[in-house]
């Protein structure tokens, strides 16, 4: 006994001055598994020749053993922890930090460039008095067709322009479609509200046609009716003429020409000098100088009637514009494609 309990003795001595000469955290494991490794280390040695020992002595060496070990683990992680502090103030003396350079800058979500233009769009008009008015886009032949004048032979009903849902039948037994304009949503304001109304309805849109730099299968538009008494073709072509002054700048040089809308009458079509060659001529343009921007027209008496006002009352204007071609003119884009191929050094841009 008297053995075991000088080899503690000298174990503790021994190992807790090594430890104070230990200058890095290699080492210091080395160390530990030298007085503590569960095969060789010196203190465990010592364990393995407690029961040689009568009870007695084997209580008194295991209890001074336990205390080396205590002892010795602690004064292992002191020195652990000196070191690494050692090591953390060392880096940070060689690191200068030049507190007058630029952060990190993070980056941010923003709104899709489309998206931007439609709330600009919808901004003009809701400052000119309109109120903002949404329908869904799966649609009823209604809605979309019948009651916005459509003849049942017209083109724009076949299948090969209008998405159709085979399985889903409105309650006339005719399927429901994707709505090809945003159209149907003044039929439904018509038909549950009374006249005078203004509103500019925004929504996504579907046609189904061969996607290229000027047309996609899926677009928004943003649809204005405007149903008061003695509205006239004037009042239609000095609210466009604002509209465009607003959003192209005071400069912006537009046109209006005669053309056919089965839901107005008359109907016109409305240009804007071509932004991406300033009106010299170029692809986009059809080397005409011009850009198509919008449809419009004073309301045609047979939509009045199928939503139940008296076109002899009433009259009003309508029109309907293309975000995508907007957002084209406003930011010299001769790609539609590029709004929707989501490549962020594109978006990054706007």
């Amino acid at each position: 006994m008297s053995s075991l309990t000088d080899d503690l003795q000298t174990i503790q001595s021994q190992s807790l001055q090594e430890v104070e000469r230990i200058i890095s955290l290699e080492e210091l494991e080395t160390l530990r598994l030298k007085f503590l490794g569960r095969k060789d280390g010196l203190l465990t040695k010592v364990l393995q020749a407690l029961p040689t020992l009568s009870p007695a002595e084997r209580k008194d060496v295991g209890r001074q053993a336990n205390e080396v070990k205590k002892a010795l683990e602690t004064a292992l992680e002191n020195r652990r922890q000196a070191i690494e502090d050692a090591q953390i103030a060392q880096s940070l003396a060689k690191e200068s930090i030049d507190l007058t350079l630029p952060g990190t800058p993070v980056l941010r979500g923003k709104l899709h460039p489309l998206t931007q233009v439609l709330e600009e769009i919808v901004s003009v008009f809701t400052r000119l008095g309109f109120n903002l008015a949404e329908g869904p886009e799966v649609e009823t032949d209604d809605n979309n067709f019948t009651a916005l004048n459509h003849p049942p032979d017209h083109p724009a009903r076949d299948a090969h322009d209008t998405f159709y849902l085979k399985d889903l039948k409105d309650e006339s037994g005719l399927p429901l479609l994707l709505r090809t304009h945003t159209s149907p949503v003044q039929i439904r304001y018509m038909r549950t509200h009374q006249p005078p109304l203004y509103i500019v309805a925004p929504g996504r849109v579907f046609r189904h046609e061969a996607v290229d730099a000027t047309h996609s299968f899926v677009f928004h538009q943003v649809e204005g009716l405007a149903v008061d008494k003695d509205i006239s073709m004037a009042d239609l072509k000095g609210m466009l003429t604002l509209f465009a002054q607003h959003l192209f700048g005071p400069g912006a040089e537009i046109r209006f020409r005669p053309s056919y809308f089965p839901f107005v009458e008359p109907g016109i079509e409305v240009d804007i000098s071509c932004t991406l060659c300033g009106g010299k001529g170029c692809r986009v343009c059809k080397q005409s100088g011009w850009l198509e921007m919008l449809g419009a027209g004073l309301v045609n008496p047979n939509v009045f009637r199928a939503v139940g006002y008296d076109p002899r009352k009433v009259t009003g204007y309508a029109f309907g514009i293309g975000v995508e071609r907007v957002a084209m003119f406003k930011y010299g884009v001769d790609d539609m494609r590029l709004f929707f191929d989501n490549d962020i050094r594109f978006l990054q841009q706007f």
